[in-house]
């Protein structure tokens, strides 16, 4: 398939790239008891629930990341990343600058005992709910495999952008349809990938 930067073939698909913009539609989610969410300060608690170092928690924090914490009640059952400034995905394989009034949502964990409970789109709604005063759109990236988070990110009001795949390359490009096709222009320059339509 051929694009204005080149001639690709396409491989499997790696994932799917959803985007909200401010003045899209945010899905009412029935109360769930106890929830809340908030701002993490707590390194100890965040390395925790994401399994890593405290160091590694710094890091992200220090790079202008901010984590925010889902509790049920007391406890803390879920994570999740708004980043500005640099970031990456695919294990590191893109990096990219996350352009003013944009915001990049990443390394979302609900803990295993409370998964299933639609905490993940409640997350992500208070997020856009929180951010969106100062900030116009809302990127997010999930593995092709991943058909949990692809639920709670459409649920959340997310409007699917493009499919991630693959390239012979050894790259990554956005194929996608005429439907988004805004969006998915925006997206692939955002991470600079190669933007490639399906026929």
């Amino acid at each position: 398939m051929t694009t204005n930067q080149g001639t690709y073939s396409i491989g499997d698909r790696a994932g799917l790239l959803w985007t909200w913009w401010k003045g899209d539609a945010l899905p009412v989610l029935p109360p769930l008891p106890d929830f809340s969410v908030e701002r993490a300060a707590n390194l100890e608690e965040l390395a925790f629930m994401m399994e890593t170092t405290q160091d590694e928690v710094l890091k992200l924090r220090q790079v202008g990341h901010e984590p925010y914490l889902a509790r049920i009640g007391a406890h803390a059952v879920a994570v999740g990343w708004s980043a500005t400034g640099k970031a990456a995905f695919g294990g590191g394989l893109i990096t990219f600058q996350v352009p003013p009034q944009n915001r990049y949502l990443y390394y979302f964990i609900t803990l295993p005992a409370w998964r299933g409970h639609g905490i993940y789109p409640r997350l992500l709604q208070y997020i856009l709910r929180h951010e969106c005063a100062t900030n116009e759109r809302f990127w997010i990236i999930h593995q092709a495999a991943n058909l949990a988070s692809q639920r709670g990110i459409e649920r959340a009001g997310f409007q699917l952008t493009s499919a991630v795949h693959f390239l012979d390359t050894g790259g990554l490009g956005l194929l996608t349809t005429k439907e988004n096709k805004e969006r998915a222009l925006t997206g692939a320059a955002l991470f600079g990938l190669p933007l490639i339509e399906s026929r």
